[in-house]
């Protein structure tokens, strides 16, 4: 599946199968993703009128993960927006060694979302690790971003956090407790 012109898989099962990075994704999260519904509203921010139908999506989805995150008792964050949808902050966090590890999260739609994917950041965990930019914006390039391009409008902010900031945390906390950047204090 990964040699020869790229198509549009018709599901996103299908796509998640014709994945060139088998190993970036177990059986779970795949699961998971494919009961996450699909968006289908193309807007901006700036389209008034259809980006209120797209945040009306987002919530819709948001609220479905949350739901399989509770049925399988893998409740990992919490997460809010301003009135026209366009900033979203809360708190995620992550249980390592029966020790669990919260964070403030936050980011801003930008002006070209869907078609770009939301920086997601981490403030408190600015500079502690190689894999963030600068304002703690989590590194999301290698693995995900090709993965919403080919998903635009499909895919929205519980997607994100779904296949970008679930696997980063799983990736980087167990790292930083290793390293004593964060301790049994958070």
């Amino acid at each position: 599946p990964c040699e020869g012109e790229y198509r549009r898989p018709a599901t996103l099962a299908a796509l998640l199968a014709a994945l060139c990075l088998p190993h970036a994704m177990d059986e779970s999260t795949k699961r998971t993703v494919q009961k996450i519904p699909l968006l289908k509203i193309h807007a901006t921010p700036r389209e008034k009128e259809r980006w209120t139908d797209r945040v009306k999506e987002e919530l819709a989805a948001l609220i479905k993960y949350v739901q399989i995150n509770k049925e399988a008792d893998n409740d990992w964050f919490r997460i809010s927006c301003n009135a026209d949808g366009t900033k979203w902050s809360g708190k995620c966090w992550y249980v390592y060694d029966l020790i669990k590890y919260e964070f403030d999260l936050e980011f801003e739609i930008p002006v070209t979302y869907p078609t770009a994917s939301p920086p997601i950041a981490i403030p408190e965990l600015d500079g502690k690790t190689a894999k963030m930019y600068r304002g703690g914006k989590i590194c999301l390039t290698d693995h995900f971003h090709p993965l919403w391009s080919r998903n635009v409008p499909h895919f929205g902010i519980a997607h994100a956090l779904a296949l970008g900031l679930g696997p980063w945390l799983a990736a980087e906390v167990p790292d930083l407790v290793r390293r004593g950047v964060i301790g049994t204090d958070k």
